[in-house]
């Protein structure tokens, strides 16, 4: 029994790592079962013994890709005093990532494209983290649902032509700032904040990592 759970979830692993492949790919939106199942190396038949179809795999993929940088990226933003930086920050680690991984970067715009915007973890964390700047008063906007959607949907769209065409070194400050305008910073502290030394990710401790 041990080593059938074994190899169930070794061919689990193996079909989430091939559809992330194809995902990452420039075609990755279209991708379908039979792809990922030849990707994989399986039938099939033996793909609907873990997933029930493509939408249960896309959150099964969101959740692998994005849960570990997501807890590093809060865990390193945690200490920032200012929840406006904390916005700030979370941004720009983001796309610094789709710079130094552009396939990751396809990935989100591809599981994003039928999903929820960087899944649903990603989706609850902005949300929270725009409700905590409200509270604190550093926002005019009242609703935390419209602040997140401001961030989400503008990153998204920011990865998807940082990945067509070459953009300054400066655009994830310009985008940031941008954002920030929108959710009712004054323009020179939403520059000043945007522009902020972006600290490296924190190493989770061991019993953190996933």
């Amino acid at each position: 029994m041990e080593l059938g759970r074994q190899r169930r979830a070794r061919t689990r692993a193996k079909v989430i790592a091939a559809a992330f492949e194809l995902f990452g790919e420039e075609q990755g939106l279209y991708s379908r079962i039979e792809d990922v199942s030849q990707r994989a190396g399986i039938t099939r038949a033996t793909f609907y013994e873990h997933f029930s179809g493509m939408a249960e795999l896309r959150e099964a993929v969101t959740y692998e890709v994005t849960h570990d940088f997501l807890t590093a990226v809060s865990h390193s933003i945690q200490a920032l005093p200012d929840p406006r930086e904390r916005i700030s920050v979370a941004i720009r680690l983001y796309l610094d990532r789709v710079r130094k991984v552009s396939g990751w970067g396809r990935s989100m715009i591809n599981l994003s494209a039928n999903g929820i915007i960087f899944g649903a973890e990603t989706f609850r964390e902005a949300e929270q983290t725009v409700a905590h700047a409200i509270a604190a008063g550093q926002l005019s906007i009242t609703d935390p649902a419209l602040g997140r959607d401001a961030i989400l949907g503008t990153t998204i769209a920011a990865i998807s032509t940082m990945l067509r065409e070459e953009r300054g070194a400066d655009y994830p400050e310009a985008v940031v700032a941008m954002i920030l305008v929108g959710l009712g910073v004054p323009p020179g502290d939403a520059g000043e904040i945007a522009r902020r030394p972006l600290p490296e990710l924190v190493p989770l401790p061991p019993a953190q990592s996933i």
